[in-house]
């Protein structure tokens, strides 16, 4: 028989738990290290998945070996016997007791899974009232400041530009346009993607949104944004939706480019830069309006 593995101890590489990452979340308080431990947590937690599947594969691998080894050895004790051959009585009692022994460490292991997994959850539950404690305590003393800039194009269209913000305020307008959080600290300043032929994702692979759904339509992005309840998983733009004079809401996203953010609205499926007047002037006066809220920041220029 295999030797025995100690199920009461971690695997090689196995991390000790979500501790760690906890550690980090209490010991300081900005939004940047609140993010931090969260990725830490994530990684854990990945690494804690992987690792009970390895075990699970490793029991399931030693039983079939063990089976085979023992039907083996019936095979052979059924004809002629000679030195060193077991008895057939014999090699069912042996793989009667490597079953037991299977089926208790299958056990122990289920436990431990149920008993990590509890554990992270647990961890991620703090992780994420943390952050949104952080966040809001936030805005009650820093408010994001927002340069607003118009570029004409002719006489009844234009561009609008918003000036980089830093990457806290990113965070913090995330949650004041959308009441949400975004799921990265860096989500927009990330230009990254997986193939060089395609645009940036607006989507990362998280928060329920499979790895072949991170590109969707504005109209599926913005199912994303209203299924989502406390965290959204952008990536290179902050969404936000702008009330109409007849009643209904544009959806409105400021996408990174560079040292602006540039606006676009949602146009059927996709999004256009160019705006009209009349669309352009309801950006402006809804930044406007939260400006004399005392939610943000605002200056306007006119190129």
């Amino acid at each position: 028989m295999l030797p025995a593995r100690n199920t009461e101890t971690p695997w090689g590489g196995m991390t000790s738990g979500p501790e760690s990452a906890l550690g980090q979340l209490r010991a300081l308080e900005t939004l940047e290290s609140t993010y931090e431990a969260w990725a830490e947590l994530k990684r854990d937690h990945a690494a804690a998945v992987v690792h009970f599947k390895e075990e699970q594969a490793r029991l399931a691998q030693q039983g079939t070996f063990l089976l085979g080894a023992v039907r083996a050895a019936g095979m052979d004790s059924g004809g002629t016997s000679g030195p060193g051959l077991q008895p057939q009585g014999a090699a069912n009692d042996f793989l009667r007791d490597a079953e037991s022994k299977l089926a208790k460490a299958r056990d122990a292991v289920l436990q431990r899974e149920a008993e990590s997994e509890a554990r992270y959850q647990a961890a991620f539950t703090e992780v994420r009232a943390t952050l949104l404690d952080r966040v809001r305590r936030s805005l009650g003393s820093l408010q994001p400041h927002l340069t607003l800039l118009l570029r004409r194009v002719g006489a009844e269209r234009s561009i609008l530009h918003v000036a980089r913000v830093q990457p806290d305020e990113s965070v913090l307008l995330c949650y004041l346009l959308t009441e949400r959080v975004p799921s990265r600290y860096g989500f927009l300043f990330d230009d990254s993607t997986e193939d060089l032929a395609l645009a940036p994702a607006p989507l990362y692979p998280e928060e329920s949104v499979p790895e072949d759904g991170v590109r969707p339509d504005a109209r599926g992005l913005l199912a994303v944004i209203e299924a989502s309840t406390e965290v959204l998983p952008l990536k290179g733009f902050v969404p936000l939706r702008v009330p109409r004079p007849g009643g209904g809401e544009d959806f409105f996203r400021l996408l990174q480019r560079g040292a602006v953010m540039e606006v676009e609205i949602a146009d059927g499926p996709d999004f256009r830069s160019i705006l009209t007047r009349e669309e352009a002037e309801r950006f402006a006066g809804h930044l406007l309006r939260l400006k004399l809220e005392g939610r943000i920041g605002l200056d306007i220029e006119a190129g």
